[in-house]
């Protein structure tokens, strides 16, 4: 009796313990936290339970990598199983072994225990393969990222070893519900009951060690997100994805905008970097890590973690270490280790590869020399050339199983560069001048915007002033008016809407450039600028519905524009009006095009739009066409490398990424690539140039594509582009 209160007080002091380094450890994060720009959780928190259940429980995101995520779901379902276990081996171990948890049908409770015990000891055995054996490049390797299998091995051996120590020391016969005890009380037969009962509080004791230590553990590594991910994925934005915050450029107060610092960040920015589960899946993904570049969306968030964590423990008076002397120096931005740097990828088709850029992160991230609070957040954190390399894609976010941004943390910083510091890639500075020049990023004159209508044969192009009720504004755009091989998209959609009967105007020289580029690459203030003179000219004209070629313009109007007063307006994207065209049967692509067509989704009108199945649509209505899917499609469609402005700027480091899109397109042996975006056919082509196959693989929009069929045009092979000749 005296052992068991002696038991009982040593529990209490130790779990007490336990709990009160948990609390701090997790109370110490939430001050760095609190650094920065307040965020509004109430509001944020309203309406999340369908989404929030089918992520957390229903484990959506991890299920886009199938093994990995059955691997997951396993360890998630058996610790919540194995809690009431847990409470259950307390209760023994306090009593004397007279008491257990109080459950219906207890030995197939216990059935339930031995069996969840086995399937998350196989998923961790998977896990160590899948970081060790198959060696995937983005899962780092070491002792520090793999210590979390260690204590979830010893922590289920804790538990058979007690279940079979008990079987023994109360004198339990084996049972087909306890299978696992059963064996092991047999190879322990021979013991006597008090050692039973000693080993039994051994490994009860070692156990309770166990999970208390991974309990504290949990909030001082990638583990955390155990607890921040539920909280990240409940607050996540329930704006449109990919939306941009609007800067307030006539607050007076404000001392800089964009992010400079890491105060600058808001608290639910904050927050994606204590969700992050380091699994690489978004730098997997990424068009910039795939191809050589510098940038890394995982590291991005791990150093921003790891800076805050260090100047909210500068600026606070609270160390992130609890206790310390277990875990001072453990900033795991300087025990970074990626071994697998020389490793094996899982895409072996030798177009991409993320080792380099994981190497590069690894001989960079090194300890600084500076006080945390002296570091420079651009500069000694983050390098200039990781925020240039972005095309803010989304594929990082799309793939994240927490429910963290990356394109929004990377364009405040250029915001901060391009606003405060007047800093950025020359090539993109001119691009921006240009457009605040002449609206378009080449500088041509803004009164030959409309010089292209005259280049459609047969078919008058009104502006709004020529047909004041119309129903659709065409806008054009700066690709479809002045670049020479996009004005043939703008031409064979102004054919097909003439076909359709539908009634349509354009802007014509009164036209200005959408302000997507300015915004993404952080001139917020020219961006607004172009917004409210857009906004103003679609007002003046009654404008109810758009149409737009360029995914980019889509995206902006839709999402963006209504957050500066654009209202009761309808944004379409070409492709989705010429679905409902077909389907309505106001245009009848009768003739054949015997072409094999891979589609390349565009990113700005597939992640940030959800638009797949439209242009599959059109091109499925075509008699002739054989569609093939590239093995990267749809949601994990790979970047052609133009977005974030990068069509402006130079790539110098690594392979083109609109090169390694192209190889993957070509991987599926296409007569024809297609896109449904200026840009994406512009690198398209560009990239079947330098593989040198242009004249037998073509790079065509869909309503091009449609075109020929519609009107029967016999498509022309001269001068590497598809000029249009109508049969008669």
């Amino acid at each position: 009796m005296v052992g068991q209160t002696v038991n009982l007080l040593l529990f209490l002091a130790v779990t007490g313990y336990g709990l009160y380094l948990f609390y701090k450890t997790v109370y110490h994060r939430w001050l760095y936290v609190k650094l920065g720009q307040p965020s509004d959780f109430k509001e944020m928190g309203k309406g999340r339970w369908a989404e929030f259940l089918s992520q957390v429980f229903g484990q959506k995101k991890l299920l886009k990598d199938p093994k990995s995520g059955m691997m997951h779901i396993v360890v998630f379902y058996g610790f919540i199983i194995l809690q009431f276990g847990a409470l259950d081996l307390i209760i023994k171990g306090l009593t004397g072994g007279r008491h257990h948890l109080p459950v219906p049908g207890y030995e197939v409770f216990g059935l339930l225990q031995e069996i969840t015990v086995f399937l998350i000891l196989a998923a961790i055995a998977y896990a160590g393969y899948r970081r060790y054996g198959e060696k995937l490049a983005r899962l780092k390797k070491g002792w520090k990222p793999s210590i979390v299998l260690y204590l979830i091995f010893f922590l289920m051996l804790s538990v058979l070893l007690s279940l079979g120590m008990e079987r023994v020391w109360l004198g339990l016969e084996s049972s087909g519900y306890a299978p696992i005890s059963s064996g092991i009380a047999a190879v322990f037969q021979g013991v006597s009951t008090n050692a039973a009962h000693a080993l039994f509080m051994v490994f009860w004791w070692a156990h309770l060690l166990i999970l208390l230590s991974f309990l504290v553990y949990v909030p001082q590594s990638k583990h955390f997100h155990i607890i921040t991910a539920p909280v990240n994925i409940w607050f996540r934005r329930k704006e449109p994805v990919g939306r941009l915050r609007k800067l307030d450029l006539e607050n007076e107060e404000a001392e800089s905008f964009g992010v400079g610092k890491i105060e600058d960040f808001t608290q639910k920015q904050m927050m994606d970097f204590y969700a992050c589960v380091e699994c690489g899946r978004c730098t997997n993904v990424c068009p910039a890590s795939n191809t050589g570049k510098v940038l890394s969306p995982m590291h991005l968030i791990t150093k921003l973690r790891d800076h805050l964590q260090e100047k909210g423990a500068a600026v606070t008076g609270k160390t992130p270490w609890v206790p310390e002397f277990v875990f001072a120096g453990g900033s795991s931005a300087h025990a970074f280790d990626t071994s697998s740097a020389h490793e094996v990828e899982w895409n072996l088709d030798g177009i991409t590869d993320i080792r380099p850029t994981l190497a590069w992160q690894k001989h960079t991230w090194v300890e600084q020399r500076k006080k945390p609070e002296e570091l420079e957040l651009i500069g000694d954190v983050m390098t200039e050339d990781e925020i240039w390399a972005c095309t803010t894609c989304r594929n990082c976010e799309d793939q994240c199983p927490v429910g963290n941004e990356h394109v929004d943390k990377i364009v405040d910083l250029r915001r901060h560069l391009v606003l405060m510091q007047g800093s950025m890639p020359h090539e993109g500075q001119r691009a921006l001048q240009n457009i605040e020049r002449q609206s378009n990023p080449w500088g041509l004159n803004r009164n030959d915007r409309a010089k292209w209508t005259g280049e459609v044969e047969g078919v008058q192009v009104p502006t709004v002033k020529e047909n004041p009720d119309f129903e659709y504004l065409f806008f054009v755009g700066s690709m479809g008016s002045y670049d020479l091989r996009s004005r043939k998209i703008s031409r064979a959609f102004a054919r097909l809407l003439n076909e359709s009967g539908v009634s349509f105007a354009i802007l014509g020289n009164e036209e200005k450039n959408s302000g997507d580029t300015p915004r993404r690459m952080g001139n917020e203030m020219l961006f607004q600028q172009l917004a409210m003179e857009n906004i103003a000219t679609f007002q003046r004209y009654g404008v109810r519905k758009i149409v737009t070629a360029c995914p980019h313009t889509f995206n902006t109007f839709k999402n963006e524009y209504p957050e500066f007063g654009l209202e009761g307006v309808e944004v379409y994207h070409h492709t989705q009006l010429l679905d409902r065209l077909i389907k309505e049967g106001k245009l009848n692509p009768k003739h054949e095009v015997k072409e094999r067509i891979t589609y390349h989704d565009s990113c700005y009108l597939g992640r940030y739009n959800n638009v797949y199945d439209e242009p599959r649509n059109v091109l499925r209505a075509i008699p002739g066409v054989e569609l093939a899917e590239m093995e990267r499609s749809r949601e994990n469609g790979m970047c052609c490398g133009a977005g974030g402005g990068m069509m402006w700027m130079e790539e110098k480091s690594g392979k083109r990424v609109n090169l390694a899109r192209t190889e993957q397109a070509l991987a599926v042996n296409p007569t024809v690539i297609s896109s449904a975006c200026p840009y994406c056919l512009t690198m398209v082509e560009d990239g079947t140039k330098m593989k040198e196959v242009e004249e037998s693989v073509k790079a065509r929009d869909i309503a091009e594509i449609l075109e020929q069929s519609v009107f029967g045009d016999r498509p022309l092979r001269s001068d590497n582009r598809i000029e249009l000749e109508v049969t008669t």
